[in-house]
């Protein structure tokens, strides 16, 4: 391995699978779907979803979250885990302009613009919030949690669609690359499951429609799999140069070793036919690493549970991986959290590393016979991995790829 490699110092989760690190890991080891319908979506055309469970912000400490959109909650609980995990305080830094915040995600506070937008067309311009778009904009969770903090670093939030919360990874290991930043939280958030959303990806047909047993509905790479479920929720990551976080006996959770990125070039949500963009990020990050295929133990992969994404990931990672890798899609338990999908499933690629343990597929019981790679499901599969793959994948063909070691 000769490339640069960045420390993973604290994790913070909050998705479907519950609120904090070790609740997560639990449940996704268990593989124990989160997929329910929910009352307040009735009239829509699915009514299932993965949400976060019991998620009060009040009650999570979150003062004054009324003004912030829940997507911006979420990061902010999910950052404060994070670098509570780290040791490290916020407003605590010796330098906080050698602090970055990156946080990416894809729809924003768009529970905050369309519930505006209905004021505005009910009640009319003079109703509108005076706090729709520091809610609602997408850079509002970096912005609120670098406030929260007190990082005066580089803050950004790269918008790539589903591939945002890995991008935001990959783009934090460059910032300490370059000599910009000595630490740099960073992942994505995301609450999409709104009337809007719901509805446009209905519309597009790429959400589940079996609603007669929504906690089966996402079934990544199974022969019976229909669309995914929408999902939401945060996974926000602390990294440190490795000589920062010696320098104060941080204990280093998973190294960040390569980072990839790639446009298909092809169609705004269909993947690329031959997964031409996908295997371009993955050997761009197994380049950046100085690896190859055959040192990946196991790839976390993007599988959505959409019908094609699922067989051309799979093909991407028998070329470039081979057969003997372990294949598992998170998206089984969690559901599809957007653009903090990345972010999330990378975290649960560095537990697969720092634990040595590989968390099933969820709800897969008949593997779809073009699907050539070794899946795990039924249960977790315990062993040594030095080197896990997270695949993130967004419409309009843009793509990520990491690679975590131990």
């Amino acid at each position: 391995m000769t490339g640069f490699a960045v420390a993973v110092t604290g994790i913070g989760l909050v998705t479907p699978a519950g609120i904090g690190v070790k609740e997560n890991w639990d449940r996704v080891v268990e593989g124990r779907p989160t997929a329910a319908h929910h009352a307040d979506l009735a009239g829509l055309p699915v009514t299932m979803a993965c949400r976060v469970p019991g998620f009060s912000p009040r009650e999570l400490g979150l003062r004054g979250a009324q003004q912030w959109d829940r997507y911006s909650q979420f990061a902010l609980v999910a950052g404060r885990e994070a670098l509570a995990q780290a040791g490290l305080g916020s407003h605590d830094w010796a330098d906080g302009a050698r602090v970055a915040v990156i946080v990416g995600s894809g729809a924003g506070g768009t529970a905050t613009l369309e519930e505006q937008h209905r004021v505005l067309i009910e009640e009319g311009p003079s109703e509108v919030s005076s706090m729709t778009l520091p809610m609602g904009l997408l850079n509002m969770a970096a912005g609120q949690l670098a406030i929260d903090i007190g990082a005066n670093g580089p803050c950004l939030a790269p918008c790539t669609a589903c591939a945002a919360g890995a991008s935001a990874i990959g783009l934090g290991r460059e910032l300490i690359r370059s000599g910009l930043a000595d630490v740099v939280v960073a992942g994505g958030a995301e609450a999409p499951i709104t009337p809007l959303y719901l509805s446009a990806f209905a519309r597009m047909r790429a959400l589940s429609r079996r609603g007669d047993d929504p906690a089966t509905a996402s079934r990544p790479f199974d022969a019976s799999r229909d669309g995914f479920v929408l999902g939401e929720g945060a996974g926000i990551l602390v990294l440190e140069s490795e000589e920062h976080a010696r320098a104060r006996g941080a204990r280093t959770l998973a190294r960040v070793v390569g980072y990839g990125a790639s446009a298909d070039a092809h169609h705004v949500t269909s993947p690329h036919p031959g997964g031409k963009g996908a295997e371009l990020a993955v050997r761009a990050a197994l380049a950046d690493a100085g690896l190859t295929g055959r040192d990946v133990r196991y790839v976390n992969a993007h599988g959505t549970s959409t019908p094609l994404n699922d067989v051309i990931e799979a093909g991407v990672v028998r070329r470039v991986v081979g057969a003997d890798a372990l294949v598992s899609s998170t998206k089984g338990v969690t559901g599809h959290p957007l653009g903090a999908a990345g972010s999330i499933e990378a975290a649960y690629a560095a537990l697969a590393v720092h634990h040595g343990v590989v968390p099933p597929t969820a709800n897969l019981t008949e593997l779809d016979p073009r699907v050539d790679v070794d899946v795990v499901h039924g249960q977790a599969r315990p062993g040594r991995v030095d080197v896990a793959l997270s695949n993130s994948f967004g419409f309009g063909g843009q793509n990520a790829a990491l690679l975590i070691a131990s």
